[in-house]
């Protein structure tokens, strides 16, 4: 018996990296999994910073699986700009996914959550919300928006049996974070870490798994910090 049982999730970002991992985790727990992403590979290519093709994902979902109990949006970009080379057009390209595409993502999906009386909510956000990293001005934003969106959502959604969390990893070991200069960070962030060793996608999903099941029904509107402790200060 898995914890998702005869539930539907979808997941963003689902190609690589935590996206991958995480609906591996929730497919272990007996989910049905609609795996979403740009890149090929997954169950539907979805742009999520595109309303239409927002809109469609979550309306194929539920007219092939008849409902909708779990959304985990992961999908996001993560850039390395230092701030003096930050322009205006980079600042919207990574609003236009990370914080475009989690309104989008919770605005569609919540429709047959709250027809249904029931629903999971989890977007990853990221520990740099409280750390303040460098060269990521913009990501950070988007981030601290990701969160600030969960808080009001949860006070929005609660009356309708919808959760809404957010889980916050550290660096982690996946493909994008290994083709980008944040390649260089391990060593430094391992010393910052309760935990001494490098974060890989598996250490995450549990975190996600557990909010997007029946028994974090009393827990919304929160961040799950998994960081192996960088940020427990």
């Amino acid at each position: 018996m898995g914890k998702l049982d005869n539930r539907v999730a979808v997941v963003t970002g689902a190609a690589q990296g935590i996206g991958k991992a995480v609906a591996e985790k929730l497919t272990a727990e007996g989910a049905t999994v609609v795996g979403a992403d740009i890149q090929d590979g997954t169950t539907m290519k979805v742009d999520i910073s595109k309303e239409d093709e927002v809109r469609r994902m979550v309306e194929e979902t539920v007219s092939q699986h008849g409902q909708l109990d779990v959304l985990v949006n992961v999908a996001a970009i993560v850039p390395f700009t230092p701030w003096d080379e930050l322009d205006f057009a980079e600042w919207r390209r990574i609003m236009a996914v990370n914080l475009d595409g989690t309104f989008l993502t919770n605005h569609y999906a919540q429709k047959p959550m709250r027809e249904a009386g029931y629903g999971r909510i989890v977007n990853i956000c990221s520990n740099v919300i409280l750390a303040g990293t460098p060269n990521l001005a913009h990501y950070v934003a988007s981030k601290g928006g990701v969160f600030a969106l969960t808080r009001a959502l949860a006070r929005e959604l609660g009356k309708y049996g919808i959760t809404v969390n957010a889980v916050a990893p550290g660096l982690t070991e996946t493909e994008g974070v290994l083709a980008s200069p944040h390649a260089e960070s391990f060593d430094f962030v391992q010393l910052l870490q309760c935990i001494p060793r490098r974060a890989v996608a598996a250490d995450i999903a549990p975190a996600v798994a557990f909010l997007a099941s029946e028994e974090a029904g009393w827990v919304t509107g929160q961040l799950v910090v998994a960081d192996g402790g960088m940020s427990h200060n």
